[in-house]
């Protein structure tokens, strides 16, 4: 990857103050707001004895990872192939790829900064632990970032244009978003529909964390759910992504 287009990129992320905000702050911004309120403090045997703050820390560090991937990378790179940035690139030293790479760092490094946030917010503020299994927290971390670009790859590379990358971004953003547990924790949801969710790669990933975030190895299954959605999407978006 190219040092200066990953400088560049990063620089041009931080002048959008809307992606800054609903990728880095929105998600502790949300657990302050549902940590405020006295009932979330409270343990919940459905939770396993835990407060809905505590269950509510891996969901905020999955929202950072899905609003990354689904709404901020495709819309940047969509927009990049729109204006024919990617077309003239590959008339310089400089191939489309690094910047493709140097977008996928700068939106992966952002979201693990806001689960970091997210994580050092509820332990200071709200007295939520710390995971109990660092080890295992992280590996779920990263394949869950994993996952989450190589579906903003797939959005970019079906999308022909910013709005129709909008349009997609959301219509994915929503039931990624339940799937994470925003609505319903997936520890409390239906045994059937639990199941359905942890198919997917954020019920999964809500899994993982919550077995880490409890002191646990994270159950391989989750992993594997979460490496094979991993290369599926990354060969899907590899397959289909158009520079022009």
């Amino acid at each position: 990857m190219n040092t200066a287009v990953l400088r560049t990129e990063f620089r041009l992320f931080r002048r959008e103050p809307g992606a800054v905000f609903w990728v880095f702050l929105f998600p502790t911004l949300l657990l302050v707001i549902l940590g405020s309120i006295p009932s979330f403090r409270e343990a919940d045997k459905s939770l396993g004895g835990l407060r809905p703050v505590d269950a509510y820390v891996p969901i905020a560090v999955l929202i950072a990872l899905i609003m990354s991937g689904v709404q901020i990378l495709p819309q940047a790179l969509t927009g990049y192939r729109e204006r024919g940035i990617l077309r003239r690139m590959r008339l310089t030293p400089v191939r489309p790829s690094a910047l493709l790479s140097a977008q996928m760092a700068v939106q992966g490094t952002v979201a693990l900064g806001s689960a970091l946030l997210a994580l050092l917010v509820g332990r200071l503020a709200f007295g939520v632990r710390l995971p109990k299994q660092p080890g295992g927290y992280l590996l779920a971390l990263l394949l869950a970032a994993a996952a989450a670009l190589a579906l903003g790859s797939v959005v970019s590379a079906l999308s022909r244009t910013t709005k129709i990358a909008g349009a997609v971004g959301s219509a994915v953003f929503f039931p990624m978003m339940f799937c994470a547990g925003v609505w319903i924790p997936v520890r409390k949801m239906p045994h059937a529909m639990a199941l359905v969710v942890q198919a997917t790669p954020f019920g999964a990933a809500a899994r993982a964390l919550d077995q880490a975030a409890a002191g646990h190895w994270p159950g391989w299954q989750h992993l594997a759910v979460l490496a094979l959605w991993t290369v599926l999407l990354t060969a899907g978006a590899a397959r289909w992504f158009r520079w022009e």
